[in-house]
């Protein structure tokens, strides 16, 4: 059954426009990787964050587990839907592959599953763009507008890391949430030490 299920959707064809036989197919396994891709990043993420810093009971606690990593999963899944059947679409409308085609397409699935502001959705949209400026970095970079000595990448790092302490210290509500936990755990529970510690390993494991 599964092999005559498979034929016939192979009929929609594409007829050289994509790179793959199917676009349906295509679009199918799209989503069902990125709602595999999505709650392999979030599950582990989710799990020790909220065990380190989230308060509560431990049912609130998994509750919470599922719901950032079906939420990251679903919304993964559903862009790609999006990306690829945006893109397949404008490669046979024009017939060819141009840039301005996976441009549009990644606009319109980020619109529609990554344009709502929550935790989940700031985190990837930040994500993602520390990796689209870098990749911009090394665009220019490739065609010889620029160049990246050692010096710059290291006052592009200082760069970084000195302004997020300064908004963390001084414009912290400006943070996301996850960042500020961490960065109080690293920067402010350190100047705390335990007055009841009965010896110096106690200080290591609090």
């Amino acid at each position: 059954m599964s092999v005559v299920l498979k034929d016939a959707l192979m009929t929609f064809h594409c007829k050289g426009a994509c790179p793959h036989d199917s676009c349906f197919l295509a679009i199918i396994r799209g989503f069902r990787n990125g709602a595999i891709y999505g709650a392999r990043i979030r599950f582990p993420h989710a799990l020790v964050m909220t065990f380190l810093f989230n308060q509560g009971t431990l049912r609130e606690k998994i509750q919470g587990i599922f719901d950032a990593t079906f939420q990251h999963s679903r919304n993964l899944a559903c862009y790609v839907f999006i990306y690829k059947s945006v893109r397949c679409l404008l490669r046979h409308i024009f017939n060819k592959n141009e840039g301005w085609h996976a441009f549009l397409a990644g606009f319109v699935g980020a619109a529609c599953m990554f344009g709502q502001e929550n935790p989940i959705n700031s985190q990837i949209n930040m994500y993602v763009l520390s990796r689209a400026i870098w990749g911009m970095v090394r665009t220019a970079e490739k065609h010889g507008k620029i160049s990246i000595t050692p010096t710059a990448f290291m006052m592009y790092g200082a760069t970084v890391w000195a302004i997020v302490l300064y908004l963390f210290e001084f414009q912290e509500n400006t943070l996301q949430k996850s960042l500020i936990q961490s960065m109080t755990y690293l920067y402010n529970d350190s100047n705390k030490w335990p007055t009841d510690a009965k010896n110096v390993f106690d200080w290591f494991r609090r």
